[in-house]
């Protein structure tokens, strides 16, 4: 009874066993290494959750605190979560010892009675015990390598919808001040006309800017609502994204990008996706020497016996019963193995591959992004509003009207949001890069700057 219990405990389900390997690989990926996926597996457990988001949602988010708030409640993170509590349970299955047979048989024979008591154990399992735990241990971390891979492609998600929900916000409240302006212009170009000081060519003109401008800010209107919805989602607030509160701009460009020689390096290194290949290259090696192996002692059972009769002397022994393997040795199983384990050695390299050129065109994106940002800070923002001085110099000079100066503001306000645009596609690229190092990325994420900057630019033209 002793051995008994001593071996059932030997394998046990545990949550910790679930989240805290699971924590290790996400951890060094995380700017906020205190920041966790926890398993919530009852209503109290949601509530703390909730809670907790509530405390962050009462300031005005920041990208990490955005990340901070989906790891709390988006519900398709704890449903990859509790899937990976399936697989630890059904690991945990999987390595325990197996259970003895045991079987009763009574025959009788005019007045004899005999009863046999068989005890067996499934000699194979035991036998294979050490490679069967082994493949489950790397079987189990390669899926929990997938489930780190989802939680950061939610994450960087969560990141993206971020910056274009806080852009798109800042753009409307520009595209407002335009809209404005707008109709300030073709008020005065009505009353000018109606003084004889305007054509009605000229007054024309000034209303298709302000009904242009209408439609513009519609636009950004719209854009607004569905970033700040998308962003709801993406944090598990669906269903109350009025809680949802960002800052009126995004973060400050970095003033120099550091050179990072080592990225390829680096992400073969430390991208999930590669360590994953790897594993499962090694385990498919380690199913090739199990099956050989297996062959030979698959349903190999070992049984004591116990035989008692009311006439004759009890008597006992035991039993061994293997499988024959007189129709299939097992061939096609070992060629099966051989067959998946080059299938996953030309998957490894083409991963590898695969990073190594994600990586590159990653970092070039947000080079290229950040020389386009800064261009706007440190040269057009500052010549627009050089301009917009020098016409109301010249305003004051009775050099210009007042609907010129109008047509300075709009030319400003279209530098001001590629501006915005600009900055907000630096930090796209930010969010991929980074990605790029964990993981895989999309070729829509890798194209998203470009799509963006291409959509705007017609938007504002």
């Amino acid at each position: 009874m002793a051995v008994a219990l001593s071996l059932s405990g030997c394998a046990s389900w545990s949550e910790r066993g679930v989240t805290e390997p699971l924590h290790a690989q996400l951890s060094p990926h995380l700017a906020d290494a205190a920041t966790t996926l926890t398993l919530q597996r009852d209503e109290d457990a949601v509530r703390t959750a909730t809670a907790q988001a509530d405390a962050l949602l009462q300031a005005p988010l920041d990208a990490e605190g955005a990340v901070r708030v989906a790891l709390l409640l988006h519900r398709g993170l704890q449903v990859r979560l509790h899937a990976l509590g399936v697989s630890e349970a059904e690991r945990v299955q999987a390595v325990g010892w197996p259970n003895p047979r045991l079987s009763v048989s009574r025959l009788a024979r005019g007045s004899e009675r005999e009863t046999e008591w068989s005890l067996g154990l499934e000699l194979g399992h035991w036998l294979l015990r050490p490679w069967i735990s082994d493949l489950e241990d790397r079987r189990l971390a390669a899926e929990r390598q997938q489930v780190a891979l989802a939680v950061l492609e939610h994450l960087t998600q969560v990141r993206q919808s971020y910056y274009q929900a806080v852009a798109a916000e800042h753009t409307l409240r520009t595209l407002t001040r335009w809209h404005d302006a707008a109709d300030t212009g073709a008020t005065l170009a009505r009353r000018l006309e109606q003084a004889g000081n305007f054509s009605p060519v000229q007054r024309a003109r000034e209303q298709v800017l302000a009904a242009e401008g209408q439609r513009q800010r519609i636009r950004a209107r719209l854009a607004a609502q569905a970033s700040r919805e998308r962003l709801a989602r993406d944090l598990g607030l669906g269903d109350r994204p009025e809680a949802l509160r960002l800052p009126e701009q995004l973060p400050e460009l970095p003033k120099q990008l550091p050179e990072r020689p080592e990225l390829e390096r680096q992400a073969l290194a430390e991208r999930l996706d590669v360590a994953a290949a790897r594993q499962q290259l090694e385990r498919r090696a380690r199913e090739l020497g199990a099956g050989r192996l297996r062959g030979f002692v698959n349903g190999l059972e070992l049984s004591a016996i116990r035989s008692t009769s009311n006439e004759a002397p009890t008597q006992t022994g035991w039993e061994v019963s293997f499988e024959l393997p007189l129709f299939d040795w097992g061939g096609a199983r070992a060629a099966r193995a051989e067959v998946l384990y080059g299938q996953n050695m030309h998957l490894a390299a083409q991963i590898a591959q695969e990073a190594r050129s994600q990586v590159r065109e990653a970092e070039a994106t947000w080079r290229g992004a950040w020389q386009i940002a800064r261009q706007y800070q440190d040269e057009l923002l500052p010549l627009a509003r050089e301009v917009s001085r020098q016409n109301l110099l010249r305003y004051n000079g009775m050099l210009i009207g007042p609907l010129d100066l109008l047509a300075d503001a709009r030319n400003q306000m279209t530098t001001v949001t590629e501006s915005i645009q600009a900055q907000r596609d630096f930090w796209l690229a930010q969010t991929v890069l980074d990605q790029a190092l964990r993981g895989p990325v999309s070729p829509m994420s890798l194209n998203a700057a470009n799509t963006s900057r291409s959509a705007d630019a017609g938007a504002n033209h």
